[in-house]
């Protein structure tokens, strides 16, 4: 399989990159520089430039492209740029499918913030994404920008991620810096779910989207039986023998994260019904397992 990648230089993309090339398929990255060697070619996602012939070549091409959620401030020059970086680049590989010959897959990361603060709900891909949240708008507006592709005939996923563990990467990485230095616990009331999935589920889960040919829409992206985020908070700290009892008060959240805090104070109980239901089979069910993964 040639797989087109775009943001293949970050966490998820670089480790996706390296695991598709175990698996012996060809990835050919998008950068927005200079071309540098065969692997790479040029694009710029803002103007709609991107090779067409790279695009006729491809049997998939995927984006992974998006600005840091990890950022400060948050001001509204960044809120715009957050957006942008996710919706133009989507919008224009979207186009670029739409109007080839061979009409190859387009894998399109999302993510779950779009279900909103739902409190115990079991959230499988047929509940609204109606958040009436900054990230919940951000969703909605990522996921509509490949509507060109599917307009088109070509098939599409819609990749709704949650929050991947891992130690070299992800949220868990600036986490652990925190609990080791004894200064972790829950994030305000810590009775929310807070769903996950490990790396090699993601990377796996991923494959798997893109070598169906008859996987298409919208996947949930996460382990099934998410746990709160007191349980999570408890598990990582009993794993690196530090306590976990200096919770993060939702008002301290506020004036830190601004409008994206809600994201860490929501509810958002995800479940993979449709992996599950087309045979995918998880290595990492449950949180002690995704953590143990994720520190190993």
């Amino acid at each position: 399989m040639r797989v087109v990648l775009a943001g293949g230089t970050g966490f998820l993309g670089t480790a996706w990159r390296e695991h598709l090339a175990r698996e012996g398929h060809e990835v050919l990255r998008l950068v927005r520089g200079e071309a540098l060697s065969a692997g790479e070619s040029h694009w710029d996602p803002y103007t709609g430039e991107v090779d067409r012939s790279v695009i006729e070549g491809a049997d998939v091409v995927a984006n992974l492209a998006g600005a840091p959620l990890a950022h400060w401030p948050w001001s509204e020059s960044y809120q715009r740029t957050f957006t942008a970086s996710r919706v133009a680049t989507t919008r224009t590989l979207a186009e670029a499918v739409a109007s080839s010959d061979r009409k190859p897959a387009l894998l399109a990361q999302s993510g779950v913030a779009g279900y909103g603060d739902q409190g115990d709900r079991l959230l499988t891909e047929d509940a609204p994404t109606d958040a009436d949240t900054f990230m919940g708008g951000v969703v909605r507006a990522w996921e509509a920008a490949s509507g060109p592709a599917e307009a088109a005939g070509a098939r599409v996923v819609r990749m709704r991620t949650a929050v991947i563990l891992d130690r070299r990467g992800g949220a868990l990485k600036p986490l652990l810096l925190l609990y080791r230095a004894g200064l972790g616990g829950p994030v305000g009331p810590g009775t929310q779910y807070f769903s996950t999935m490990s790396l090699q589920d993601w990377l796996r889960a991923a494959t798997f989207l893109a070598t169906r040919e008859d996987a298409r829409g919208a996947y949930n992206l996460s382990a099934p039986g998410a746990t709160t985020n007191a349980d999570f908070s408890k598990a990582l700290a009993r794993r690196l023998h530090r306590p976990s009892v200096v919770p993060v008060p939702a008002f301290a959240l506020n004036g830190l994260a601004g409008t994206v805090s809600s994201e860490l104070l929501n509810s958002t109980r995800v479940e993979p019904a449709r992996l599950l239901s087309e045979g995918f089979t998880f290595e990492h069910p449950t949180l002690e397992a995704r953590l143990d993964a994720a520190l190993a």
